[in-house]
């Protein structure tokens, strides 16, 4: 806490109401220093208040001390989930210090926590344009920046093809009569520009995103279109004539298109622009001046879909495995992923994944030929209401090539008008990824020519829905024929124990049997995938747990042999005494988790699992029940704990943990925030002998070429986005962190071969340094654009989890550079590694 107390200064006023003002003032800050030494922040906080409201001129004396008290404060308030009251004290606050970086982050931090990531965002944002060296306030807004501005605002514009052929299609229509415009979900304006570039007199452009409607005032500004284009911060369903714009318009233009075409609303909003916002549509066959009509660019879409083979979608979308590490996954528990639609379409989630099917990990391979989906004509009013009503529609599909039927991919192509189309196929090199539907709850995964996949389609809640996915074989042409062969199948099991046990998974009424559906993300679905991963924890926590079970069982045995000799004399011993007190393991990794039913595996071990969700911990009892453990063997943590950010602490008051499991790297491929400090606290909470895993861990890296990364992180020049100033506006909320990639299909060239560039050790901390330079050699002449990096998890010295590998649930993260560096062959180039908190940052020195 800061100590020194300010004096108040004179100021240049006299009499008594200055001197009754300044012995307020300082009977006040006498008041608040005496609240801090008492822990009093919410009293000494309103004294501050006072104080500064009375004398201004105090404010850089009592600065420091006054943040302090905010703080604590501001603590207390949330612990006691008074959120109003902690958001009123952080907006008096900034009231009084609107430049405070330190304020600003501070709130930003709170906000996040409560799940208000844009505004977060925003706050963090202000941070760093106040203070760019603001190391906190950095970190803070790359994480949440995807909230700010999504990343692929930077990919669509970068996309020259998408930009000139919008462009053409747009000119197109002005050029024919339609004078005044309406750009829905504007984003950086850049169609409101094309509109006015081509000679609209009129041109409106509405976007929701506060930070969006901004960033498009300022690059209208900068392109000198200010006056020609009327920015409404607002969704198009909001907008009101004449209350916004002055009457109807003659042209609607938009993108509000995902992958699956509808996810981003496109259908809804142009349903209320029909009915409240556009001129009526020319009929077939009118002619007539197109002012005094409606139409909307894209005029049309045609979607169009394939049935693939992909490994990486299976293990991301389906548990393939029965057996983890030696416990078993019994048959009545479920697993599904979101992206999973189930037949009465209730879930509100979007019921698709996307991928970059061009880049996606081994590739995949298409089973059937691409079939037509459906079209939707966006310009026909009656179309786009009958969208959600109209029943599924059956398609059935001809396998032309045998394999293990995956997903159904998707795409579209978007008839701009009748002249200019974009395809999203996995074929075409755009902007746009295609939407995945991984397919669930088949027999028989295994598809051949002659068979046929069967689906429904539909369009609810405003999503492309594809399900009841079936397949329909050739030589089954009966339901019989199909109960035939499944029972035939049984006939290959090698010995009567086999054949028993197909016959009793075959029964369907157990009324015993829990049935369990657990919803699981789609890591969590690679983690339980991957074997490599379990079998390592498994033999690292065997090596600790023996090691710490002789002194144990000896102390075991000694208590045996005086029971022996005490029963001698006096009868029966008391058997509970002869039981060697448990090892505790404790498993705080994020998300579903089967490590701790592993641990009870592994003798005389009181397992602890730290799973929020109820779903999981019910599937964890069913999985501990399929493997025959005693019950109440497995503890939910969480139950045992009053305050679950305080996740680590003793499981009793005299007990200490043998194993603690923490989760140091996020999905992403970014280590997760706080893990040293968990560790700290993770080392005092061991018994002697006792580890943490991973033991440590070491970030490898190298240098690579790569146009894409460049691409995917920031606007390449006026040249991308036709001559239109964005770049310098948009690039504002570039991250130098590019998360989530696949380095086994990330396009790019190695020109160095992979460095240790940091050692995070969680057992010895003094072995961790928080700057360190390493040298790098080149191998290849090119420009260096990005360094990618991933981690080696050392669960002890011997076992270690790479987190590259092909069976890993981790991604892979890289650095990409503001400027490429021109590098040759045999050149030497420095990097400079700091590590603050849980943060890392990389630097090439020249």
């Amino acid at each position: 806490m800061p100590n020194s107390r300010p004096r108040p200064r004179r100021g240049a006023r006299s009499g008594a109401g200055a001197a009754g003002r300044d012995e307020l003032v300082s009977r006040s800050l006498q008041s608040a220093e005496h609240c801090l030494g008492s822990q009093d922040f919410g009293t000494a906080y309103a004294h501050y208040l006072l104080v500064l409201s009375l004398a201004p001129e105090l404010k850089d004396d009592v600065k420091e001390t006054f943040q302090y008290t905010l703080f604590r404060w501001a603590e207390e308030l949330d612990a006691l989930s008074r959120t109003q009251d902690l958001l009123g004290c952080y907006e008096q606050a900034l009231e009084l210090f609107p430049d405070d970086e330190v304020i600003c982050n501070s709130m930003g931090e709170h906000l996040f926590r409560m799940g208000f990531r844009d505004e977060a965002a925003g706050y963090f944002h202000k941070a760093v344009k106040l203070n760019p060296d603001f190391n906190d306030a950095k970190e803070n807004f790359y994480r949440v920046a995807n909230w700010l501005v999504e990343r692929w605002h930077f990919i669509m514009l970068n996309d020259t093809k998408r930009n000139t052929i919008y462009n053409a299609a747009i000119q197109k229509a002005v050029c024919s009569g339609s004078k005044s415009v309406l750009d829905i979900g504007a984003g950086t304006g850049i169609l409101s520009m094309f509109a006015r570039k081509a000679g609209a007199p009129s041109v409106y452009a509405c976007e929701l995103s506060k930070t969006m409607y901004e960033l498009a005032c300022d690059v209208v500004a900068a392109n000198k279109m200010e006056e020609g284009i009327k920015l409404l911060h607002m969704k198009s369903l909001d907008i009101k004539i004449p209350k916004h714009i002055p009457e109807r318009v003659s042209l609607v233009v938009t993108e509000t298109v995902d992958a699956g075409l509808f996810g981003e609303g496109i259908v809804e909003s142009l349903i209320h622009a029909w009915e409240h916002l556009l001129l009526q549509p020319k009929t077939k066959g009118e002619n007539g001046n197109c002012e005094k009509y409606g139409k909307v660019i894209p005029a049309s879409a045609v979607i169009f879909g394939m049935a693939v083979e992909c490994a990486e979608i299976r293990r991301h979308h389906r548990v393939g495995v029965k057996d983890v590490a030696g416990i078993c996954l019994p048959t009545n528990v479920k697993f599904q992923s979101p992206a999973y639609s189930s037949v009465d379409g209730e879930e509100t989630i979007e019921p698709y994944t996307t991928e970059k099917m061009s880049r996606v990990p081994g590739g995949y391979l298409a089973l059937t030929e691409c079939f037509e989906i459906m079209t939707v004509d966006f310009n026909n009013l009656q179309e786009l209401k009958s969208l959600a009503t109209k029943k599924p529609d059956k398609i059935g599909i001809p396998v032309t090539k045998e394999g293990t039927l995956d997903a159904i991919v998707v795409w579209f192509v978007l008839q701009l008008d009748d002249e200019h189309s974009l395809s999203t196929s996995p074929s075409e090199e755009t902007c746009w990824e295609q939407a995945v539907y991984p397919v669930h709850d088949l027999a028989d995964y295994w598809i051949k020519p002659g068979d046929q996949v069967m689906m429904e389609v539909s369009c609810q809640d405003c999503y492309l829905r594809i399900q009841s996915i079936n397949v329909f074989h050739s030589e089954h042409e009966m339901e019989v024929g199909k109960s035939f062969t499944r029972n035939k199948d049984l006939l290959s099991f090698g010995n009567e124990a086999e054949l028993c046990s197909a016959l009793a998974n075959l029964q369907t009424s157990k009324p015993d049997v829990v049935e369990q559906t657990c919803v699981l993300e789609s890591t969590e679905i690679a983690l339980l995938n991957n074997i490599p991963y379990h079998e390592g924890f498994k033999m690292a926590m065997k090596k600790v747990l023996s090691s710490l079970t002789p002194e144990k069982l000896g102390q075991a045995m000694d208590t045996q042999c005086q029971n022996k000799e005490m029963s001698c004399e006096s009868g029966p011993s008391d058997a509970d005494r002869s039981i060697p007190e448990p090892l505790y393991v404790l498993d705080v990794s994020e998300g579903f988790s089967v490590l701790p039913v592993i641990a009870g595996t592994l003798g005389q071990v009181k397992p602890y699992s730290s799973v929020e969700k109820d779903q999981h911990r019910v599937t964890l009892d069913l999985i501990c029940e399929a493997n025959h453990f005693p019950k109440d063997t497995l503890e939910f943590w969480l139950r045992h704990v009053e305050d679950e950010s305080a996740v680590l602490q003793r499981p009793k008051s005299d007990k200490l943990w043998s194993i603690i499991i923490l989760d140091v790297i996020e999905p992403s491929g970014l280590i997760q925030q706080e893990i040293m400090e968990k560790a700290a606290i993770s080392r005092c909470l061991l018994q002697s002998g006792g580890r943490i895993f991973p033991q440590h861990v070491l970030m490898l890296g190298l240098l690579v070429e790569s146009q894409t990364l460049m691409e995917e992180s920031a606007v390449q020049g006026a040249e991308r986005t036709l001559g239109f100033t964005i770049a310098p506006f948009i690039n504002q909320f570039q991250v130098p962190i590019r998360v989530f990639l696949d380095l086994s299909s990330l396009p790019c060239i190695p020109l160095s071969k992979p460095v240790e560039l940091l050692r995070l050790d969680l057992m010895t901390p003094y072995l961790n340094t928080s700057n360190r330079e390493v040298k790098v050699r080149i191998c290849k002449s090119g420009q260096v654009t990005a360094i990618p990096f991933w981690y080696h998890m050392y669960l002890d010295d011997e076992i270690m989890l790479d987190t590259s590998s092909e069976a890993s649930h981790w991604k892979q993260a890289a650095v990409v550079l503001d400027n490429p560096i021109q590098v040759e062959m045999g050149d030497e180039l420095v990097l400079n590694i700091q590590h603050h908190k849980s943060n890392v940052s990389i630097t090439i020195k020249q």
